[in-house]
């Protein structure tokens, strides 16, 4: 599988453990905000614009606010793809039981750290 789409999947994997469930260990959040640059920005459905340190808090503070959060990557894209990095999109569908399910189309882009990692340095994020 291409690299990109792995850290999709994967930096996905660790958000569902984060936020559905409450007993996830702080290394799972670690291991998680460890995957974006400390120059990260978002851009969230609502609009609103959030950098590493909002993330950060996020992450830390809503950890199993959405219990039994199931997440799914669908149709995954590379737009541009080089050595330095590269930007792709991808739709995620999130289901909580008993409150339905959201829908939204994401564009990430993507860079390579000096050790090689990819790294996340942006996502905008907008509801289907």
């Amino acid at each position: 599988m291409n690299r990109y789409f792995q850290e999709v999947r994967d930096a996905h994997a660790l958000i569902r453990d984060c936020l559905g469930d409450a007993h996830t260990p702080d290394a799972v959040c670690d291991a998680l905000l460890a995957r974006f640059s400390p120059a990260f920005t978002m851009v969230t459905p609502r609009g609103i614009i959030m950098d590493f340190s909002a993330v950060d808090s996020l992450f830390r503070s809503q950890r199993g606010v959405r219990a039994g959060l199931t997440i799914a990557i669908e149709e995954l894209h590379i737009v541009t793809e080089n050595e330095a990095g590269a930007t792709v999109t991808y739709k995620e569908r999130q289901t909580i039981p008993g409150q339905g399910e959201t829908l939204r189309f994401a564009t990430a882009v993507f860079e390579i750290a000096a050790d090689g990692r990819v790294i996340w340095r942006h996502l905008h994020e907008t509801w289907l």
